[in-house]
């Protein structure tokens, strides 16, 4: 086995996996899982450049990573950097501050290779078996992040169409649910631009041929843990999790329509999420709606969606087999 760590900083997180890889790349051990919130992203929607305390808020993270880097004899190390780092014009100050800290450079990859990734790391983990007589068909993959949302369709486990959109839960938030709680037209101004992106995306993502849809990263578990009413944040139970699109859909309306106060109370809440989960409830219902639109339009039945807590950290590391 080779013993890795995949980091993967984007704009509102930035999360360690150390894992043990099997030499043939077939199998991923997990040694050790974190994620902290430090919101690289913030303000980079409107000026276009890191805010000097979220950078510094990241580098310290990235200290602490280090440190368990060491302390686990890590052999390899790959730090992926996503849409916020994509966008900001002073990344250089980034890049040095990681390569400092970690001996690696930053890779800042594209929406393409991000969904790629998010693929990987969500179907490594699913057991498909055969395939039900009748129900052929395309799986899609969402993964909802701070600054950008991927699609990805694949049969199998093999990737087919991708697309990537620039909302997030970061950059809606910020671009236009204000008010707490947000009024009627944040909410419509923001669906407006998810739509738009998804007019987009659908030039490149047949989701007409959807037939399974695997949702992961944080505003998807966390409005998951709230469909589902946990007690606690409960990896475990929300990994997995299979749930019908009405209740998800009513899970995300209410976590939209909360004030900041009663998200705080929720006891699955993350704090970095209290006030950008509203907006990352949004992009995942406006996405579901559209999917199943389609679906529905071609003639098909869309199974219930499935919660996943493997994602673009785990797509990471298995590419360093």
């Amino acid at each position: 086995m080779k013993r890795v760590a995949a980091i993967d900083c984007g704009t509102n997180s930035i999360r360690l996996l150390i894992a043990d890889i099997d030499d043939d790349g077939s199998g991923l051990h997990e040694v050790t899982r974190l994620m902290e919130v430090v919101r690289l992203g913030q303000g980079v929607d409107r000026t276009g450049r890191f805010d000097p305390e979220a950078l510094q808020r990241t580098l310290e993270a990235t200290s602490r990573y280090a440190r368990l880097c060491e302390q686990h004899q890590v052999q390899a190390i790959r730090f992926v950097a996503t849409s916020a780092s994509r966008d900001a014009s002073n990344r250089e100050a980034f890049f040095t501050g990681v390569h400092q800290r970690l001996g690696v450079e930053v890779e800042i990859i594209s929406g393409a290779q991000e969904a790629h990734l998010s693929f990987a790391g969500a179907i490594s983990v699913l057991d498909d078996g055969p395939e039900p007589a009748g129900k052929a068909g395309a799986r899609l993959v969402v993964d909802i992040g701070g600054g950008s949302t991927e699609l990805v369709s694949g049969s199998g486990h093999t990737q087919q169409e991708d697309a990537s959109m620039d909302v997030g839960c970061v950059r809606m938030s910020e671009r236009h649910l204000h008010s707490d709680p947000p009024t009627r037209a944040q909410i419509e101004a923001a669906g407006t631009d998810i739509d738009a992106a998804l007019d987009e995306a659908e030039q490149h993502v047949e989701l007409s041929r959807v037939r399974s849809v695997v949702g992961v990263a944080g505003s998807i578990t966390t409005v998951t843990a709230h469909a589902l009413e946990l007690p606690e944040y409960d990896r475990d139970r929300i990994n997995g999790a299979r749930l019908s699109l009405p209740e998800i859909r009513q899970a995300c309306d209410e976590l939209l329509r909360m004030t900041r106060e009663q998200r705080a109370r929720l006891p699955y809440m993350h704090p970095g999420r209290v006030d950008v989960i509203g907006a990352g409830a949004l992009v995942w219902d406006r996405v579901l709606d559209r999917v199943a639109q389609r679906v529905a339009q071609a003639g098909g039945v869309l199974e219930p969606v499935v919660t996943s807590e493997h994602d673009i950290l785990d797509g990471i590391a298995l590419s360093l087999a």
